[in-house]
């Protein structure tokens, strides 16, 4: 089983980019987190970040291709507004995880709305590092209850 694992813009900046809302934990840290955590649950993690728009269309339209069997997306800010992305998500058949670090519900309100929410199976938020290892447990059940 293989879960495609999607950082969006900003997301190289993780350890020096503030640090009250995203901790110093940095990008390889999550990244061997999700590794560690896969190699447990029987399943390959395959990270990809970029800051540009297009190449992370184009890697979600990769993902379709290679079949993989669930996507986790924490797309920052593009979050709120790149139906681009949205667009390119929706054309996955297996399930999608939206997560976050910080509560996007209790920061400024232009990070209240997700333009991913009607496509996504679930959002997971708030929970520091641990949003992602829970929204890889999350899409790896779900993609195993899709395969029965």
């Amino acid at each position: 089983m293989r879960v495609l694992m999607l950082h969006g813009i900003n997301h190289n900046m993780f350890g020096k980019r503030d640090p009250k809302q995203y901790g110093t934990i940095t990008l390889d840290e999550i990244n061997a987190s999700l590794s560690a955590l896969g190699q447990e649950l029987g399943v390959e993690v395959q990270a990809y970040q970029t800051n540009c728009e297009g190449k992370m269309c184009e890697r979600i339209h990769q993902g379709y291709q290679d079949g993989v069997d669930a996507v986790l997306i924490n797309a920052g800010a593009w979050t709120h507004y790149s139906y681009g992305i949205r667009d390119a998500l929706a054309t996955l058949t297996c399930p999608v995880v939206e997560l976050h670090m910080s509560n996007i519900h209790a920061r400024e309100e232009f990070r209240h709305h997700s333009v991913f929410g009607e496509i996504v199976m679930g959002q997971i938020c708030g929970f520091g590092v641990d949003s992602y290892l829970l929204a890889l447990r999350a899409g790896v059940s779900a993609a195993k209850a899709a395969k029965k």
